[in-house]
């Protein structure tokens, strides 16, 4: 049976009163969390450009970069991702699909090499600008059970709702819901059987385990335009800095469903939609040294991203009841239903910085390997907001996230006009306790190259999985630990990226 007692341990962030879908810590990584990524010459190769110039892909990466260039060049860059994920509840898969075009880069750079007969140090530099889809968030996954589940939501608004008066549950946010559709009721009697006055603790008249089902669908990306510039000194020392407004664009859609055997409550289904837009600024700055001719050694340091973002949420709850007779209000209830007001608020976002270093060994005429680690601190991430009290979800920052190490590898052989490449990512486990669970993620990479006269052809193949656990709500027993659904969730993203570049 379900129970009914009043655990003393709530989870303050699991769903906020204003932000029901998800705490706002969850956006300190979702937004934060940059995958490698950039030309189809540098998805190839891994994503590996800490310390290899000449490509426009250093407006992101390493402005130092820009300042290899000789001539000028545009390019634009063409992509396609087929997006899948394989969810498993209750030991029970089920598989999604999501397919997605998309302009990945455009980018401009300006050289402006001094001549050949230039005496003094400075050698001239490049500046340049890009437009590059660093994010995306379209997909969709979830779960079907057709097994009995270990707990219900509804012990979740039980949890939420202890402490809370009657005057005041109504804005409580799902909570609120719930005790609209009479999900959870109030305990208006005392154990002698004296009315309570404005009672602060619920119950429900609903005692069995659900058959649940869920599903997430979302859309948009995160975006960033960038304007550098790139210097050379005696063609050994090549600094550089960028600029990088960043926007983001975000959109969840849920659907939550429970179904009961033998109940007075046959289903019940919550609706939640959340939109998010948000712009931000950094700063990137890079160096990449030559002590000799074929070996280039790269610096980097990433500013974190300073966002402001906005968004707006709506929920939406209905329950269906087999013409229950609730006798405490004298009402036969049937199909009922509850909506939440269109809740709009603003916050801030600081993402972690980012230090990394690299090498690149060039084998003369016949190619070269060039390999990366970076280091990001996810703990460091912070919200503020003067709608909210934000504490709590930087409290779960600092004790959910972590650093992580990444790193990768990756190289090119040159026949003739010909280039192949290949290179392998691996992105680290931003969770402190993930316990037996690897949250971490690894990128497959490969592609060839083309350079005809002034244009060059360059295809990227990449294939990205990495694993996560969703939770569907959270509640606690006695000893701390969450009983509520959790959902393993594996990601394979394989795209296709083709660039096309003129230099003059």
């Amino acid at each position: 049976m379900r129970k009914l007692g009043y655990l003393l341990i709530v989870f303050s962030i699991s769903f906020s009163i204003t932000k029901a879908q998800s705490g706002y810590f969850e956006d300190a990584y979702r937004f934060g969390k940059i995958v490698p990524s950039g030309s189809a010459r540098i998805t190839a190769i891994g994503g590996t450009q800490w310390s290899l110039g000449g490509d426009v892909s250093n407006l992101t990466g390493n402005p130092a970069g820009l300042g290899f260039f000789r001539s000028s060049e545009a390019s634009f860059t063409l992509g396609y991702s087929n997006w899948g994920v394989d969810t498993r509840y209750l030991d029970q898969p089920r598989s999604y699909k999501t397919s997605n075009f998309s302009l990945p880069q455009l980018a401009y750079v300006g050289a402006k090499p001094k001549g050949v007969m230039e005496t003094k140090a400075f050698k001239g530099g490049a500046w340049g600008f890009s437009v590059q889809r660093l994010a995306n968030f379209n997909t969709e996954f979830g779960y079907f059970s057709n097994l009995q589940g270990e707990s219900s939501i509804l012990d979740f608004y039980l949890d939420n709702s202890f402490g809370v008066p009657e005057n005041q549950i109504e804005n409580f946010g799902i909570t609120g819901l719930a005790y609209q559709t009479y999900q959870i009721n109030p305990v208006t009697r005392d154990q002698n059987g004296n009315p309570i006055s404005n009672p602060n603790t619920y119950d429900s008249f609903v005692l069995g385990f659900p058959f649940q089902d869920e599903n997430i669908r979302q859309e948009g990306s995160a975006s960033q335009v960038s304007f550098g510039y790139g210097a050379n000194f005696n063609h050994k020392v090549f600094v550089g800095g960028s600029l990088g407004i960043r926007s983001i664009s975000f959109a969840s859609y849920k659907t939550y469903n429970e179904e009961f055997n033998d109940e007075p409550l046959i289903n019940s289904s919550l609706r939640e939609n959340l939109f998010i837009e948000g712009l931000g600024v950094n700063l990137n700055l890079g160096l990449i040294y030559k002590p000799i001719d074929e070996l280039n050694l790269g610096l980097v340091f990433q500013t974190p991203t300073w966002y402001t973002m906005s968004e707006e949420y709506e929920a939406s709850m209905f329950a269906n009841y087999n013409n229950y007779y609730f006798e405490e209000e004298d009402i036969t209830l049937g199909n009922q239903e509850a909506f939440s007001d269109i809740i709009i608020s603003n916050y801030g976002l600081n993402t972690p910085l980012k230090i990394g270093a690299g090498a690149t060994y060039f084998f003369g005429k016949k190619g070269f390997i060039s390999a990366d680690v970076d280091w990001v601190d996810y703990s460091q991430a912070r919200i503020n907001s003067n709608d909210f009290n934000a504490e709590p979800d930087n409290n779960v920052i600092r004790d959910f996230y972590s650093s992580t190490v990444n790193y990768r590898i990756g190289g090119e052989a040159w026949v003739n006009k010909f280039r192949i490449r290949g290179g392998y990512s691996f992105i680290g486990d931003p969770f402190k306790d993930s316990g037996d669970f690897d949250q971490s993620g690894q990128m497959l990479s490969g592609g060839v190259g083309l350079k005809i006269n002034s244009m060059t052809i360059d295809f990227a193949l990449v294939n990205h999985k990495y694993s996560t656990l969703y939770r569907s709500y959270q509640v606690f027993d006695q000893n701390g630990f969450n009983y509520g659904p959790i959902t393993e969730v594996n990601h394979s993203i394989t795209s296709g990226v083709l660039t096309l570049g003129f230099s003059f």
